[in-house]
């Protein structure tokens, strides 16, 4: 802690005007608290060039700690000049904490030893608010207000058939499937293999990790945190909840010796172009409705018919992928079920790889696109994940040829996968050779994301380019991967762009907005979404605690609210929160999946030290 000798605080009380802002309080912080020995930054927004003053009070008024601020200048995807204040030397716990500078006081924040202990527990309960197919039990939802009569009972669908957005006949399919269960997608109630894998994966990825470092248990995550309608005898909530949706996905799958059309246009084309083919093995896209459902609508009231989409070869591969990852983690906790994915992990690979080019584009409405037209990141993934679960070296050879194919390693999101196989590799590679590259290959990638993140104003891990749709989860996903490097080189100071990047979400930012539903003094409230649509009808509820708003978007901006901000806001301040702005502020399980692996990374990270 820093001694406040009376030459500083001379200093302090001669600071000049500083030009503070006027739209928003001038200082602005994590507004959940910061982490006793972790580290500790707020933003003093004002266009001062030189440094000014601080120090920190407690709630008895007693200075505790003081410094000069850093300014850093013009911040452009902030819009704003901005200084640092960097609070690291400050390790008292408590409650009642502000920061005094330019003459204004902050609102006050706390000092705590596991800020994130319960905000890991709200983003895993998430999942639970989303589930299809039952009812959600009060005793299982945090609160009655997001208790409701299930929807989607007994969804047996069949293939789509009709004309397309592109003008095509799609004839159907003479089988129908089960998929009653899995979690509803994001704002809508439409259900997506490849958001699904990616979001099965990074849970069970958090279970492998905490797995790996004899954590279950002592954390709790060994069933006795987050309630859930499963037995919970020794079992993790976070693999019953990944089951709830990967047995949905299992469902997915298209049966053997079934005929199915699917789109096999020529690159480039514009129009699909149906195509029967023996569909064994591969995956169906996704299912929803013909046309968007309105909002708000309660999940008993979608009375829509629900078609599967055709399969693709990406939708194959993230069952492929997921599945055999799940094979390794259920064995000795369900034999049966581990068989289960594993069988249909390797169907899926195989099917993959007899339909290679079977790719996704925008051609249905009533959900989603989540076209992808590169699946090389995929193949690669499923490779290394099957291997990981056989041992077999045909998979490792398999995984070597489609890593010699990945050019760079793009940032996460659901259509690039490059890097989720080297973070497997890091936690369960068999032998030296793959898990060197892999560490190093992280190691290098985090190094890049601390770099840029030195470069920003806001001091958070993440490129202009990628405040886009999700900004907020394209953030969690740097984060993912420098909660890894840390695990590699605790020395190299990754953890730190972890905290930074919660900071961010949790109110450091130009709108001093906490982008997470019922956590910090200005949190989100009304979502993109059918059902928690208290922006729509009050009688609907707001958002739930734990539910992460999508960010701040200025390069996709096309729904109404967003329309109205384009080219008037300055990247980071291009949101708002209203229930109809999907670009901005829609929820989705792909976006709560890091959420919920970086708040217990953390959270795990702060008990080591207890």
């Amino acid at each position: 802690m820093l001694v406040l000798a009376a030459s500083l605080l001379g200093v302090l009380q001669a600071t000049p005007d500083c030009a503070l802002a006027e739209d928003f309080p001038p200082i602005v912080m994590n507004q959940t608290g910061f982490e006793a020995n972790g580290p500790k930054l707020a933003i003093l927004r004002t266009s001062t060039e030189t440094a000014v003053g601080w120090r920190i009070v407690d709630a008895d008024g007693q200075a505790l700690a003081a410094g000069m601020s850093d300014p850093f200048g013009f911040d452009h995807t902030a819009g704003e000049a901005l200084h640092r204040i960097d609070l690291g030397s400050v390790t008292a716990t408590g409650d009642g904490f502000t920061i005094e500078a330019c003459g204004v006081r902050s609102r006050s924040f706390s000092i705590g030893e596991r800020p994130y202990a319960e905000l890991a527990e709200d983003s895993l309960r998430y999942f639970y608010l989303n589930r299809l197919g039952t009812d959600l039990d009060p005793a299982f939802t945090a609160g009655e207000a997001w208790a409701r009569e299930g929807g989607f009972f007994d969804s047996r669908v069949t293939c789509f058939s009709g004309r397309d957005m592109t003008g095509s006949q799609w004839p159907g399919c003479a089988y129908e499937l089960d998929t009653t269960g899995g979690w509803a997608d994001a704002g809508d109630y439409g259900q997506y293999v490849v958001n699904g894998g990616i979001s099965v994966w990074t849970l069970q990825h958090v279970y492998e990790r905490f797995n790996a470092r004899g954590q279950l248990d002592e954390l709790g995550w060994d069933g006795a945190r987050v309630a859930l309608p499963e037995s919970q005898d020794g079992i993790s909530e976070i693999l019953l909840e990944a089951r709830w949706q990967l047995e949905f996905m299992l469902a997915m799958q298209v049966p053997d010796g079934a005929a199915v059309w699917v789109d096999a246009r020529e690159p480039g084309a514009e129009q699909s172009h149906p195509a029967h083919i023996d569909g064994s093995g591969l995956a169906h896209h996704k299912l929803h409705e013909r046309s968007w459902l309105p909002l708000p609508l309660l999940p008993e009231d979608a009375e829509e018919t629900r078609y599967l989409i055709p399969p693709t070869t990406a939708a194959t591969l993230n069952l492929a992928a997921s599945a055999a990852q799940c094979s390794r983690l259920w064995r000795a906790l369900d034999d049966a079920f581990a068989a289960r994915c594993l069988a249909a992990a390797r169907r899926a690979f195989q099917a993959a790889e007899r339909h290679p080019d079977l790719l996704a584009y925008n051609t249905f409405d009533g959900g989603g696109a989540y076209g992808d037209l590169i699946v090389a990141d995929e193949f690669y993934w499923a490779a290394v994940e099957l291997y990981l679960s056989t041992g077999e070296p045909e998979y490792r050879q398999s995984a070597l040829r489609y890593r010699g194919q990945m050019e760079t390693r793009r940032a996460i999101f659901w259509a690039n996968t490059e890097i989720l196989p080297e973070l497997s590799l890091s936690l369960a590679a068999p032998d030296n050779q793959l898990r060197n590259q892999a560490e190093e290959l992280i190691v290098a990638t985090a190094a890049q994301y601390h770099e840029e993140m030195a470069a920003t104003g806001y001091h958070y891990p993440l490129t202009p380019s990628e405040i886009t749709w999700g900004s907020s989860a394209n953030l969690l996903n740097r984060a993912l991967v420098l909660a890894a490097a840390h695990d590699i080189d605790p020395d190299r100071g990754f953890r730190d762009g972890v905290v930074h990047a919660m900071d961010y979400l949790l109110g450091r930012n130009p709108l001093d907005q906490s982008y997470i539903a019922g956590h910090g003094a200005r949190p989100m409230r009304f979502p993109h979404h059918r059902f928690w649509a208290n922006g729509a009808d009050p009688e609907f509820p707001e958002a739930p605690p734990g539910a992460l708003s999508g960010g701040p978007n200025y390069r996709i901006m096309t729904d109404p609210i967003a329309r109205e901000m384009d080219g008037q806001c300055a990247p980071q301040t291009c949101w708002a929160d209203h229930v109809d702005a999907y670009a901005l502020n829609e929820v989705a399980i792909n976006w709560n999946a890091p959420l919920f692996a970086i708040s217990a990374y953390l959270d795990a990270s702060q008990a080591e030290h207890d």
